[in-house]
């Protein structure tokens, strides 16, 4: 039992290792980042796959994607996240939504919107 024990923590260690392998620059990373927490503090309702999420699960839902995106080389930018991994359903092709309150539109749309807002709220604050 302590053979298969080892060999699980030294395979989890080595697939571990493999998400460093996939590095963003550091202003992609802070963007997520900033995108993700935007989404989840802001109260609205996400819909994937024939279902709204509220707003923590749909953080949840993008990190995953984020993360698969990372151990694929995949993303170098804010835009490359939003198109590949928050923009529709990577299973049905069916596009994501957001609505807050009465407002709905694609996540692209809202996604894209507050990265914009994010980025020139960022350049006011440069010295």
């Amino acid at each position: 039992m302590n053979v298969v024990w080892s060999y699980l923590v030294a395979l989890a260690m080595l697939l571990g290792s493999t998400e460093a392998l996939a590095e963003v620059p550091a202003s992609t990373s802070k963007e997520i980042g900033h995108l993700l927490s935007y989404l989840s503090s802001s109260g609205c309702k996400f819909y994937r796959n024939g279902t709204w999420h509220d707003s923590e699960a749909a953080r949840a839902h993008l990190e995953k994607k984020y993360k698969y995106l990372l151990k694929k080389d995949m993303v170098k930018t804010a835009e490359d996240f939003i198109r590949l991994g928050a923009t529709e359903s990577s299973v049905s092709h069916e596009s994501y939504r957001v609505r807050c309150g009465e407002q709905e539109q694609p996540s692209q749309a809202w996604l894209t919107a507050e990265l914009l807002r994010y980025r020139q709220a960022e350049s006011y604050e440069a010295p």
